[in-house]
Order: C-alpha cells, then structure tokens, then sequence
C-alpha cells in the first residue's frame, strides 16, 4: 500500500491528519499562557514553536532506530494531562522551573523505558481492548461539547448555528464515505472540515482575525523564556505525569498495532517512550512542552482506511512549517468549534470500534473477563466524567487517578492478575 499511494494524496492526508490534531496541540499552550498571563509576543512564540516541536516530536517516532522510534504511523502532540500541573508550578514557582522540570520528566521516561517496556504481559487482548475502548469512549463527550461550541457553561451553548454546523459536517462526512469511492472516502473529514468552515464562513462565524495579527516569520530558540531551574517537587510531578502518558500511550500503541495487524515486542515500546521522551527533553529546552501520542488520529487512520507511514511524514513535514510561519499556521485555527467537533465524533468512535473488535475475540463463556470489561469500563467513564472525586487526596495522587484511562488501565491490569494469572491467554 505505501507504494500504491502517491505523494500528492499522501501530502492531502497529512493535512487531513494536522487539522485532526491542530486544535489540542494549540490547546494546551493556550491554557497554560493565558493561566501565567503571557503576553500577545509570549504567546504567539508559544503557539508557533509548540506546532514546530509536535512536528519534530512525530518525525522522532517515525524514523525508528536501534534507541528511539516506535515506526508506526504516530502523531504526537501536548499532553493535554500536564496542563494543570504546569499552571501550578508555573504559578507556584516560576515559568523557569516549569522547564526544568519538563526536562527532569523526560530524562526518567528515558530512563525508565526499557523497564516500563517489560511490563507488556500485563497488557493481553482482554486489557488491551478494554483501554482501547474506554480511550474512544473517554474522548466522545470532548466532541459533542465541540458540537455545542466548545464551552458547556456559555450562554450559547448548543444554540442552533452550532448545532446546525456541527452536524451538517457529521452529515458532510457520512456522505463522504458512503457515496464516496476511493481517494475521496480516505479524505472524507478533510472535505468535512473544509466544507463545513466555508458553509461557517458564509454565515459570519469565521474569523479572520487570527491570520492577520499572526508574524510572518518565528525561529525556534533555545531557553527563549531563560534557562531552567529545578526544584524537587516540581519535578516529582512532571515524573507523575509523565508516568501517566506512558499508560496512555501504550494503549494507543496497541489499538495501532491491532489496525496495521503488526505484534508489538518489548523493543518496540522501548523504542516508542525513549522518542516521547527526548522529545520532552526537546521541549523543555526550546520552552514548550512534554508530548504524548494523539488518540484521535488512531481513529482517523481507521476512518481513512490508509495505513501507512508517508501521510504522517508529510504532516510532521507540514507541522514544521507552520510553526516556522504563525501566519500559515493560524489557518488551521480559524476551524469552527462545531465543524471540529462533528470531525472528531467519527474519529473518537472509530477508536473505541477498534477497542470492540478486539474485545469481540476475548473468550465471552469466561466470566472473569466480563468483570474485568465491566468493572474496568465503568470505573474508567465514571472517573472521566468525575475527576474530582478524587480532591482530598493528596496532590500526587490527584495527577495520577484523575485520568479515566489511567484507572481504566489499573483496573483491568490489576483485575486480569488477580482473575485470570500472567500467563493466562484471554
């Protein structure tokens, strides 16, 4: 297949790829710039440098080697998990500390790589499915809060032109893949996309704004915001978060192995956390911050039906760019809210489809998996809905349970060892 697609529809892919991920990469500097009171430079800077570094971050897990590079199909962007902790140690410290202990993190995830790499017998068909499913599902509520506009405490929220445009794209992309034949199914949420913010801007609910007050130029530079410093508990922290995406990502390393019917070994996931964190390394350094592998583009490879490795070269390719140039870069942020959340609806599903037909193999006349499904499941969504059923713990403690993924995957890790053994095949 890698050499039946040509450049030109694998460069369409690759875009279709950076919009799907676009919004959560500037996420994440958005939250913690404005949370430190950056200013319009600070932030601009931040923005920029950041997709430059997701872009740098990809090409680190494509280009696999004999250290680092899982050399799957892979985008990976800020983790969305490390916000909250940053704004705290940026607030209770200084930005500069917040850095080093990116650093600090990204130093113990290369580390600790080939040993969190041994513990895959803790993660068979009835754990793994389990996590893909609940990674889907986790992500779901994300992209009707889109659909409604994105903030569910706004007066506006699900008015009429949101709804309406958030669904015409849902509508737009059915269309695109069930009429659709060939190339033009694989981009059917880049026609979505692109379609729904043209039909957006023809009813006055795109701005233009973002592009014209974007620089043209922006070069990346070492300590733009002064050199690191190091304090313990900052850094203990960013280990916890650290620790947090390794989970997280290892599931998403399985639902990829489990499309591309490709078996993992132990030196494949060694591989794929020592890139995640050099690039956190690298993120620290060029004032950024840690990366972690996007779920949502897991399913968008799926939906796309193409497997290979060329679109996520040339969205890496095109992600370096952008961050290079904020004005071609602010483009992809002027996607309405809606129309990205009625993208991501068939993206975040085709995630936990994935997780379902992994689960469909499991051996159902068990009933130890069943519990280990159930119990893993609900307390995964329930956890995700209600993070904060965790407040009075302490802090550290706090950062590692309130991830929905994160309890899901000890649940059912825990569970399959006490039910069914290491060595039971499910």
């Amino acid at each position: 297949m890698e050499n039946k697609l040509s450049h030109k529809k694998a460069a369409v892919l690759g875009i279709q790829h950076l919009l799907a991920m676009y919004s959560g990469a500037v996420t994440v500097p958005l939250l913690i710039g404005t949370a430190l009171n950056f200013s319009e430079d600070q932030m601009t800077y931040l923005i920029s440098i950041d997709i430059f570094m997701c872009g740098l971050a990809t090409f680190l897990q494509l280009l696999r080697n004999r250290y680092f590079g899982i050399g799957l199909p892979v985008i990976l962007g800020c983790a969305i998990q490390a916000v909250e902790p940053l704004k705290m140690i940026g607030k209770n410290f200084s930005i500069a500390t917040m850095y080093g202990a990116i650093i600090v993190a990204g130093i113990f995830t290369m580390l600790v790589a080939g040993q969190f790499a041994r513990i895959r017998k803790l993660f068979p068909p009835v754990v793994t499915g389990t996590l893909i499913t609940v990674i889907g599902l986790t992500l779901i509520p994300i992209a009707i809060v889109d659909i409604g506009g994105g903030d569910a405490t706004a007066k506006n929220f699900g008015n009429l032109p949101n709804l309406g445009m958030g669904f015409l794209t849902v509508a737009i992309i059915l269309v695109c893949q069930i009429w659709g034949k060939g190339f033009m199914r694989s981009i059917a949420v880049l026609i979505g996309l692109v379609l729904g913010s043209t039909i957006a801007w023809t009813f006055g609910m795109v701005s233009l704004n973002p592009v014209m007050s974007a620089d043209w130029v922006h070069v990346p530079r070492p300590f733009y915001f002064g050199l690191p410093q190091f304090e313990w508990s900052s850094s203990l922290t960013m280990i916890i978060i650290s620790l947090v995406s390794m989970v997280e990502s290892t599931g998403v390393y399985f639902a990829l192995g489990s499309i591309l019917n490709k078996e993992l070994s132990t030196d494949d996931l060694k591989r794929g956390y020592r890139a995640e964190g050099l690039a956190a390394i690298f993120g620290g350094i060029f004032n950024t911050f840690p990366y972690t592998t996007f779920s949502q583009n897991v399913g968008l490879l799926e939906l796309s039906g193409i497997k290979t490795k060329t679109p996520i070269y040339w969205s890496a390719a095109f992600m370096m760019i952008l961050g290079l140039f904020p004005k071609a870069g602010a483009l992809a942020t002027i996607i309405p809210t809606p129309v990205l959340g009625g993208a991501m609806v068939f993206m975040f599903s085709m995630i936990s489809v994935q997780g379902i037909r992994m689960l469909i193999k499991i051996d159902f006349t068990n009933e130890k998996n069943l519990i280990i499904m159930a119990v893993s499941m609900g307390l995964g969504l329930g956890v995700s809905v209600y993070s904060n059923i965790f407040q009075f713990l302490p802090q550290a403690l706090q950062l590692l349970l309130a991830n929905g993924i994160v309890i899901a995957s000890i649940s059912a890790v825990l569970l399959n060892l006490i039910l069914n053994g290491l060595h039971q095949e499910n």
